[in-house]
């Protein structure tokens, strides 16, 4: 997929990605004295929400545009509690950057809509009812676009739609935001895609969040690929995945190589999410390979080769379902019974109750990686990315998506708090999307990749040289050029 794009206020560049080109824009605090520029003919943005990504991306808007005459407001649904949450971040009824979601709509020139997926379904007729004509419609997530092909609607057409969608949960976004002060372009990268284009304005309007939001690298797709590519992934790797792999390796530890439970976790979870996960976002997926022995690079070899199949199985499964609107159509059905039932939570199993413990007698010194547990998540990170590529997204969206997202993002909050944690909270729709696949994986795995393994499979020669050789390394280096200096600190 090949985008290019005009902006009439920020510099672009070409970048080279494996032997690809893409279009960026770099963001930074440096950029913020042209924000007004960009949101020309904005005078209100109204944040819609405040669930994930509401709170961080309301109040770094806020925060960038300080001094302009641009006002940011947060709407939403009348009688929520989290009225008391955004006013204790400073927004407020008297001053006019708080109110009911329709009232905020109806009064803003730019709406970015950060409701949950499910009541985007259910509410879409009403927030297009209310939205001004001429306005900006601004997504971070292509959801709707999803639902709305399944069920054979469009977007009014007298309204610009415009997408950006960091590549990283709500709390990241504001956390680096917040560090980056001192750092120019700390943020998380954003992707940004026009669905419609009214007044040729939509491009700096998106470019121009982005930046405020504090992405330090911004890329073009689509908001098809968008969603389809960020429903998919957190069934995958982000999430569903990975949640999968732990389950069945720290089961595997306990009972058949009678490790002790602290061990099993350590040599399971605390490995991806600690020395694997930095490796990774320092070094590239290559690096967590080199630096073992050599004994251990053969356990990898063979751990890798025998997931790589039955990861990308599940994979390709996972992408149909999304691309055919079967997983759309599921979440909204989920939202429907949770009505009357609720999600559970998962973190009260054995394994997450000895995680606690094991994170309370952490020490400074990190574990070594575990040859097998490192074999297992990089073959299914690297079918992930295979699948990615295969169904045309471009190098920033696979790299962000499969790699980037989960080293630098979400892997830290599940390293400080564990992977149930953020099972438990993370939004709806990833949320039953981990529930759903993380089974899957666990038994694709275990009835799969271990048989053979166990049984002293010797691995896929072409597999090991396709893994060493792979584009992807050298489009992970280029994405590190673009990174600031800065790696997220988790704090309660």
């Amino acid at each position: 997929m090949e985008l290019t794009f005009t902006s009439k206020v920020f510099a672009t560049e070409t970048i080279s990605l494996a032997g690809t080109t893409e279009q960026i824009v770099r963001g930074g605090r440096d950029k913020f004295h042209l924000l007004p520029k960009a949101f020309d003919g904005i005078k209100q943005i109204g944040v819609i929400g405040w669930g994930s990504q509401g709170p961080a991306q309301a109040q770094n808007l806020r925060d960038s545009l300080a001094g302009t005459e641009i006002r940011v407001t947060v709407g939403l649904r009348q009688g929520s509690s989290s009225f008391a949450k955004a006013r204790e971040a400073g927004f407020s009824e008297g001053d006019g950057t708080l109110g009911e979601m329709f009232e905020v709509i109806r009064n803003s020139d730019m709406v970015i809509l950060l409701i949950s997926d499910a009541a985007q379904a259910k509410t879409y007729r009403q927030v297009f009812d209310a939205m001004r004509p001429g306005a900006t419609l601004g997504l971070s997530h292509g959801f709707l676009l999803g639902y709305l092909n399944s069920i054979g609607e469009t977007f009014p057409d007298n309204i610009n739609v415009v997408g950006v969608c960091p590549k990283g949960m709500g709390p990241s976004v504001r956390r680096l935001y917040v560090q980056g002060k001192e750092v120019n372009g700390a943020g998380i990268n954003s992707s940004f895609a026009i669905e419609q284009d009214i007044d040729g304005r939509a491009t700096d309007h998106a470019l121009g969040w982005a930046v405020a939001i504090g992405a330090p690298y911004i890329f073009q797709t689509t908001l098809t690929h968008e969603y389809r590519s960020d429903i998919f992934g957190e069934r995958g790797i982000l999430l569903g995945a990975v949640h999968g792999i732990v389950e069945m390796l720290y089961r595997r530890y306990v009972m058949q190589e009678g490790m002790s439970e602290e061990q099993a976790f350590i040599a399971s979870v605390e490995n991806i999410t600690g020395p694997i996960s930095k490796t990774i976002s320092h070094h590239g997926i290559l690096a967590v390979y080199e630096q073992l022995d050599d004994g251990g690079k053969a356990v990898f070899e063979r751990a890798y080769a025998h997931a790589y199949h039955p990861a990308f199985e599940i994979l390709l499964e996972i992408y149909d379902e999304v691309a055919s609107g079967n997983e759309i159509r599921s979440v909204i059905m989920a939202g429907e019974r949770f009505d009357r039932y609720p999600m559970g939570k998962i973190d009260g199993t054995r394994m997450w109750q000895v995680g606690e413990k094991v994170r309370a007698a952490r020490t400074d010194e990190a574990p070594p990686v575990n040859p097998l547990t490192a074999g297992i998540y990089c073959a299914t990170m690297m079918a992930q990315i295979d699948l990615l590529l295969e169904k045309g997204h471009c190098y920033s969206e696979v790299a962000n998506e499969s790699v980037i997202e989960a080293v630098d993002s979400l892997n830290p909050y599940m390293h400080y708090k564990g992977v149930a944690f953020m099972v438990d909270n993370c939004s709806t729709t990833a949320r039953l999307g981990s529930r759903k696949w993380a089974p899957r994986f666990d038994y694709n795995f275990s009835q799969q990749a271990l048989v053979d393994f166990d049984s002293g499979k010797p691995a896929d020669g072409k597999l090991i040289e396709a893994f060493r050789n792979h584009k992807i390394h050298q489009a992970l280096a280029t994405c590190a050029t673009l990174r600031p200096p800065v790696d997220i600190a988790v704090v309660g």
